[in-house]
């Protein structure tokens, strides 16, 4: 069986990062590790993975690179070149995961494709409401939520919707996942990109001329976007250039991209759980 990362990243939000994980531990099948890549966060989101991996039923790596400005796709590069599985789900640091996200993702995972996955997106109060209450997850008849379909879990449309193919629309790095090779062969993200958004739809168009195909995630492999203050619609945007100049050369790898993190990595990352038990006994004793 296929071992599965997840790689989830992260900037400054750790009670976020807290309900986040805490669903990724509630899964009805486990991934084989959590990689929480961090975008230059303060002490606190540290601390709070010092505290949870006391008792994380799973591997649990905490990958941090000084605060530059927003460098996501190095962070996302880090995560992919530390991660021991064979298989990578790629998830933000603010999305909630349906108790089945990660024996769905398994379900769909096909050699030869990548999975787009989708999301319910909350209002301010419901989020806070889910930040207060551990285990609250809105339903299709939740108030506060949009995009309310993606709440509904049903296995054999998600089959139909499943089919691989070539669609553009709809790339968005928050639920997505690949196989390991293929992002190594890709060279993972572009760090040419830096500042908000489309390193994920230039990683898909790349992709896409690598001959994978896609599959999207509907009906299946559920998460809930808690809400936060978006950059979404910046106006012209710099990266928009990088992914036109990626789509005019048919471009397959990009010059800056996971390759440059390889050697940090050789040796598997620690598992903070062992961290955390090292400094326990040695107050002990």
């Amino acid at each position: 069986m296929e071992r599965i990362s997840v790689a989830v990243i992260t900037y400054n939000w750790p009670e976020s990062l807290e309900r986040v994980l805490g669903a990724l531990a509630g899964q009805s099948e486990l991934p084989y590790e959590v990689i929480v890549t961090d975008d230059g966060s303060q002490p606190a989101t540290r601390q709070l993975l010092e505290r949870v991996a006391r008792d994380y039923p799973v591997r649990l790596v905490h990958l941090w690179q000084p605060d530059d400005g927003a460098r996501m796709s190095r962070a996302r590069n880090r995560a992919i070149a530390a991660a021991q599985g064979d298989y990578v789900i790629l998830l933000d640091g603010d999305m909630v995961a349906e108790r089945h996200f990660i024996a769905d993702h398994r379900a769909f995972a096909r050699r030869g494709c990548f999975v787009q996955g989708s999301r319910v997106l909350t209002d301010a109060d419901l989020t806070r409401r889910m930040l207060e209450q551990g285990r609250l997850m809105p339903g299709f008849f939740s108030r506060g939520i949009e995009r309310r379909r993606h709440t509904l879990r049903l296995p054999a449309l998600a089959r139909w919707y499943a089919r691989p193919g070539t669609k553009r629309r709809g790339i968005k790095s928050c639920n997505m996942a690949f196989w390991r090779d293929d992002l190594l062969f890709l060279n993972g993200f572009n760090e040419a990109m830096t500042g908000w958004g489309r390193e994920d739809t230039e990683l898909a168009a790349r992709a896409f001329h690598a001959g994978l195909l896609r599959r999207d995630l509907r009906f299946s492999a559920l998460a809930t976007h808690l809400y936060h203050r978006t950059r979404k619609h910046l106006v012209d945007n710099p990266n928009d250039r990088i992914v036109d100049d990626t789509r005019a050369r048919r471009l397959i790898r990009c010059e800056w991209g996971v390759d440059r993190h390889l050697a940090e990595f050789a040796e598997s990352p620690v598992d903070l759980r062992a961290v955390v038990g090292v400094a326990a006994a040695t107050q002990i004793s």
